[in-house]
């Protein structure tokens, strides 16, 4: 009986695995438009953080988020990523 590989992702913010389901994605797809992707399926290029507000902060403070999307991050995404965050704890 074969065991379903769980797939892992790097949080942007603290440098550590976590499985995948565990993150929140936040993607810019191929016309640049940077958005906070729920489903995880979203196509285009994604970057993963854990659900904290510290790990977000660390992110934040380094410009993560612009490096792993190769493209400046606008202000309201961060403040849509950090209301969410709040919002979940």
């Amino acid at each position: 009986m074969k065991t379903k590989k769980i797939p892992l992702r790097k949080c942007i913010g603290c440098q550590t695995q976590h499985p995948k389901r565990e993150l929140i994605r936040v993607v810019k797809d191929k016309e640049g438009n940077i958005s906070v992707d729920f489903s995880g399926r979203a196509n285009g290029r994604g970057a993963y953080i854990c659900p904290r507000l510290d790990c977000f902060e660390k992110a934040h403070k380094r410009d993560a988020f612009s490096r792993a999307l190769e493209t400046k991050v606008p202000e309201e995404i961060y403040e849509a990523l950090k209301k969410e965050l709040l919002d979940g704890e």
